[in-house]
């Protein structure tokens, strides 16, 4: 059952449109560069103020993910602020790593109304926002809160895998 549901879910992200590229920021132009690899990239949105972000970088959650994760490429964009937010991620053990990258979105604005609605043509509705791609394809997305990292493994671990 577990695995239909996982299928379903991919093929629910292979049918969501991802829009007409030339309209794209040069930050997703570069994200997507960065997700056509053959190796499994993980895309993860997230704020410096934002306490279920927070949640994630406590106790190494997120440094040790990516220790434990050497072959994965890690992407982070800071959104919806207009700082990269580096320092709080160094005080949490995230930001050495080499496979590790921090980017910061242009558009850093909280107000609703100016806020990220997109990136790559896909939404972003909430953060922290977790994407799994590999080949240049949206594999998994959690889009609302907190990632449960033995699950993101489970992702990872999946999209590795040939289907």
């Amino acid at each position: 059952m577990r695995k239909f549901l996982c299928v379903l879910m991919v093929l629910a992200c292979g049918l969501v449109s991802r829009g007409d590229e030339a309209d794209w920021l040069p930050i997703e132009k570069q994200v997507a560069e960065i997700t056509r690899s053959q190796e499994i990239t993980v895309v993860h949105f997230w704020a410096p103020w934002c306490s279920n972000c927070a949640s994630e970088l406590a106790n190494g959650g997120w440094s040790s993910f990516v220790e434990g994760n050497p072959k994965v490429r890690f992407v982070f964009v800071t959104t919806w602020h207009t700082a990269d937010g580096r320092g709080l991620l160094e005080r949490n053990g995230l930001g050495k790593q080499r496979n590790f990258q921090l980017l910061l979105h242009p558009n850093g604005s909280r107000n609703s109304a100016d806020m990220v609605k997109t990136f790559m043509g896909l939404p972003v509705t909430w953060i922290p926002a977790t994407w799994v791609f590999r080949d240049g394809k949206l594999r998994y997305a959690l889009n609302f809160g907190e990632v449960r990292f033995a699950m993101l493994q489970q992702m990872v671990d999946d999209t590795s895998r040939s289907w």
